[in-house]
Order: C-alpha cells, then sequence, then structure tokens
C-alpha cells in the first residue's frame, strides 16, 4: 500500500485542520519547501498536496511553491484544491506535477472530470470528501445529498482510475479511519482507492492496508510524531 504523506498549504504555510474548519487550523511548518524536501529525505516516495487556498478560491493559489516542493524533494507529488478547469489541469501537469486530484468539480461539473480522464487518464484522481455518507463540496463548506457510493460509481463508470475518499468527520482528528466506509467502498468499486481522514498510529495503517486498498494518506499522525516515516515504510512493504 502506498502511503502518502500530506502537506496542506494555506497562507504559502503548511497547516493542519479539524474535521476542515478552516477556523481550527495549526502551522505545522511555515516553509512547505522544506517541509517536502525532509518527507523526501526521510523515505517518502510519493507526497500529497493540497492547496486549501485553492479550494476556496476555486483556483490554483499555491502553484509556484508547491513546483517548488516538487523541484526541492525530487519525488512525484499529486496535488489538489480549486481545479476546476481544463486549463488548469493543463497548467499543473505541463508544470511537472504527476497528477492532480479533481474534487468538488466532480460532482459539480462531471463533464469536465470525463473530458480530463479522456486526456489524461491516470494522472487524474477524483476526490470524495463526505460528511455522515454525503458528498461534500467547496472546501468541505457545502454538503449535498448525494451518497458518497453512488457518485464512486459513477466515477467508475466515467474510467476514473484512482478516487481518495475522505470522511471530513475523521480528518485531522486522530480518531482512526473509517474503516467501515472504506470497506464499503473497496466492495462498490473497482477502483484504486486512496483512504483520508483520521490516521493516528501505525496500527491504523495496517488496517487500512488490511482492506488491500492501494494507498493511505497520513497528515496529522506524522507532524505530531504518533507515526514516523520508518513506520510508513514498513507499513507500504507489508503483504496481506
Amino acid at each position: 500500500m502506498q502511503i502518502f504523506p500530506a502537506i496542506d498549504l494555506k497562507n504559502g504555510q503548511c497547516v493542519r485542520l479539524f474535521q476542515g474548519d478552516f477556523t481550527k487550523k495549526t502551522i505545522v511548518n511555515p516553509d512547505p519547501v522544506a517541509q517536502a524536501t525532509t518527507f523526501a529525505r526521510d523515505g517518502a516516495s510519493y507526497l500529497h498536496i493540497v492547496d486549501l487556498d485553492g479550494a476556496l478560491e476555486g483556483r490554483p493559489v499555491n502553484l509556484e511553491v508547491i513546483k517548488e516542493m516538487k523541484k526541492a524533494s525530487a519525488i512525484p507529488v499529486q496535488v489538489g484544491g480549486g481545479i476546476r478547469s481544463m486549463a488548469q489541469v493543463d497548467y499543473y501537469l505541463q508544470s511537472g506535477i504527476d497528477r492532480v486530484i479533481i474534487g468538488s468539480a466532480a460532482l459539480t461539473d462531471p463533464d469536465f472530470l470525463q473530458t480530463a480522464v479522456q486526456k489524461y487518464g491516470p494522472k487524474i484522481i477524483a476526490g470524495i470528501d463526505a460528511k455522515n455518507g454525503y458528498v461534500a463540496t467547496s472546501g468541505w463548506l457545502d454538503v449535498s445529498q448525494v451518497n458518497y457510493l453512488d457518485l464512486a460509481k459513477k466515477m467508475e463508470q466515467m474510467q476514473v482510475e484512482t478516487i481518495i475518499y475522505t470522511d471530513i468527520s475523521r480528518d485531522g482528528t486522530l480518531t482512526g479511519p473509517n474503516l467501515t466506509q472504506m470497506e464499503a467502498l473497496k466492495n462498490h468499486v473497482a477502483v484504486n482507492l486512496i483512504a483520508s481522514g483520521g490516521v493516528s498510529s501505525r496500527k491504523d495503517l495496517e488496517n487500512l492496508a488490511k482492506l488491500n486498498l492501494y494507498g493511505a494518506i497520513a497528515g496529522k499522525a506524522l507532524y505530531n510524531k504518533n507515526i514516523s516515516m520508518a513506520d510508513i515504510i514498513e507499513v507500504e512493504q507489508l503483504a496481506y
């Protein structure tokens, strides 16, 4: 299982939120380039970067610093946050970003997602963020009446190869991932699944690996030192 250290960007700094609440942010490193370099030095093989400013504004805001992070770390990066047009997708990928994550627009503009997948295939990841199983958009501020399983099935039908599923209620809480929802999703669609939200320990990562997922995202637990990069590397090599 691929494990992605997460770097969330707000006002040019690395931050962590609590349950997606922008008023409950903690600055974990004022220098995102240094953070990306540290993760890579310690053994990370892929980074997960979210432009929180972009998610709110509906456009890439931190692209220049993200490009610096990619160059300094010298490992692949996947980026999400405010990517809502083909021009933005083109610009990110032409700037050397390895994969882009289409989140809110996957629900609000499925034709855009379809076009992106047709053009770039596996370089496009679809993001599903949900509260109580219902999909949220616009930086998690708006909750729809669409069930996460129904949206995942539509994405699968559009030939999306990879989906990141975030349980917003678990994000930044260190209460453990939503294994029940992840298992239901695993049984519902045949795509690569990345779990996000709630990882608090090595045991959580091992439990996700037992679900035979493609990947998992680790954020706050890394910054709090509840888990280490050594833990991540070891769990990535486990076979179940």
